[in-house]
C-alpha cells in the first residue's frame, strides 16, 4: 500500500515540533492518532524512522533519508497548489512597475494597451528613474534592470537580453562617411555616456580585445538623450536594441561594423521581493512581458 501525504506531513511535523504532542496541537489531532499515523507510516515502508522512548525521539538512518525526500514530496506539493490556486484566481489591484525612462518608453509603454485589455482589474502604476532604487522604500512591485545584478537579496527573474549596436543616421554618413574598420572611429564624432563609463567601453573586436573604448565627444547621461542625438545627425552612438529596433527597421539609424560586433547582449531582469498577495499580479506581468521582449533579442 502506497504512503500517503497526510502520512508525510505528521512525520514532518513531529520532527520540526519535537514531539507528538507539540505536533498534535499543530495538527489539531490527539497525541495518540499522530503516534497511531507513524506507527502505520513505518509498518507501510517496513523500517523504523524514529527510536522513541518517554524522554526523546531519535532519527534513525533511515528516518534522515525519508525526511529529506518528504520535505521535498511536500514542496513540490505545495508549489504545484500554489500554481492552481493562481490560475484559479482575477488578478487584480495595483501594481507598481519601475523602469529606467528608455526601456520604460520602448519596451513596456507599447504593450501596455494590451495587458490591461487582457487584465483590466490591474491597476498599473509606471515609474522612472535611472539609478537603482530602494523598491521597499519607493513602494514597487517589480523594477526593470538592464546589466548584470549585484544585490542577492532580492527575486530575480531574466526576462532575455538585448544586444548592443553600434549605429548612425543615413545624414550623418553622407557628411562623415561610413567607418569601415574599428580603429576609423577614432576619426568620427563619437557620443558617449557621461555615466557610468563602462558604456563607452562598445562590444566590439580588435587586435587587443573584443571591447573598443571610446572617447566621447559629446555626453549625456541618458540613453534617449543618446538616441535623440544620434537621430539628429550629431554622432555615432551605441545603444542596446529595444530601444533602437524602430529606428533600425524604418532607416532612420543604420547598423554599423556588424561584423565587428562581439555580441555582447545587455541582459534585462526583473527584481521585487516576494511577497504572497502580489504574486499573482507579479507573475501575469512577467509572464506577459517576457513573451514580448523576445522582440527585442534579434
Amino acid at each position: 500500500m502506497k504512503t500517503r501525504s497526510e502520512e508525510l506531513q505528521v512525520f514532518v511535523t513531529v520532527i520540526d515540533c519535537g514531539s507528538i504532542s507539540a505536533a498534535a496541537e499543530q495538527l489539531a489531532q490527539t497525541p495518540s492518532a499522530v503516534s497511531r499515523t507513524l506507527s502505520r507510516l513505518e509498518s507501510r515502508l517496513g523500517t523504523t524512522l524514529l527510536n522513541r522512548t518517554t524522554r526523546r525521539m531519535d532519527l534513525t538512518e533511515e528516518g534522515r533519508f525519508f525526511l529529506d525526500r518528504s520535505r521535498a514530496i511536500l514542496a513540490q506539493m505545495a508549489a504545484m497548489e500554489e500554481h492552481l490556486e493562481l490560475h484559479r484566481q482575477t488578478p487584480a489591484g495595483r501594481l507598481r512597475i519601475n523602469a529606467a525612462a528608455p526601456f520604460m518608453s520602448h519596451a513596456i509603454v507599447p504593450w501596455i494597451g494590451e495587458f490591461r485589455r487582457a487584465y483590466p482589474d490591474i491597476e498599473l502604476e509606471l515609474n522612472t528613474d535611472d539609478l537603482i532604487i530602494d523598491l521597499l522604500e519607493q513602494r514597487t512591485d517589480i523594477a526593470i534592470r538592464i546589466g548584470e545584478l549585484s544585490d542577492s537579496s532580492l527575486h530575480a527573474r531574466s526576462l532575455g537580453c538585448s544586444p548592443l549596436l553600434v549605429l548612425a543616421s543615413p545624414q550623418y554618413l553622407a557628411r562623415r562617411g561610413v567607418p569601415e574598420r574599428v580603429e576609423a572611429l577614432n576619426d568620427h564624432c563619437l557620443l558617449g555616456f557621461s555615466q557610468p563609463e563602462s558604456l563607452n567601453h562598445w562590444p566590439l573586436r580588435h587586435a587587443d580585445g573584443d571591447r573598443w573604448p571610446i572617447r566621447p565627444q559629446l555626453l549625456a547621461s541618458s540613453g534617449e538623450t543618446l538616441r535623440q542625438l544620434a537621430l539628429a545627425g550629431e554622432g555615432i552612438v551605441c545603444l542596446s536594441h529595444f530601444m533602437t529596433h524602430q529606428d533600425i527597421r524604418d532607416g532612420r539609424l543604420q547598423v554599423l561594423l556588424a561584423e565587428a560586433n562581439s555580441g555582447h547582449r545587455q541582459p534585462i531582469h526583473a527584481v521585487y521581493y516576494r511577497n504572497t498577495q502580489l504574486a499573482l499580479r507579479i507573475q501575469c506581468f512577467l509572464d506577459f512581458i517576457q513573451q514580448k521582449l523576445a522582440v527585442y533579442a534579434c
